[in-house]
């Protein structure tokens, strides 16, 4: 398991947020909970880019960070249910801007980002 070796900088509410979101799929993560998504297989089929492994990870470390709480039912198989806790649900309105801004600057990014890749 990977462990950070400096202590991440803490001090403002960016660095703070950054830290707590940082990962490519937390975002949609959070989003897709909120939406009703909440079994591991129903989340990898809505990002099917991201491998299971890194799914769960990032889940994890939103369960610590206090977003997401798990659920594991005891039946065979296990069935394992994620929920947004009342601060996950806070970002949501944060979460929902920014897509926002994405679709009404779509275009325009778009653009940009494959500019950049040629």
């Amino acid at each position: 398991m990977y462990e950070r070796k400096t202590i991440p900088n803490l001090n403002c509410g960016l660095d703070l947020i950054g830290e707590v979101l940082y990962g490519k799929w937390k975002i949609r993560l959070l989003w897709f909970i909120d939406q009703g998504h909440k079994r591991p297989s129903e989340l990898q089929r809505k990002i099917p880019d991201a491998s299971r492994r890194v799914l769960n990870m990032q889940l994890k470390e939103l369960e610590d960070h206090e977003l997401v709480s798990k659920i594991i039912y005891p039946v065979v198989p296990p069935k394992v249910e994620y929920s947004l806790t009342d601060f996950g649900k806070t970002l949501i309105p944060v979460i929902a801007t920014i897509g926002s801004w994405g679709d009404e600057h779509e275009e325009r990014l778009r653009a940009l980002i494959l500019k950049r890749l040629d």
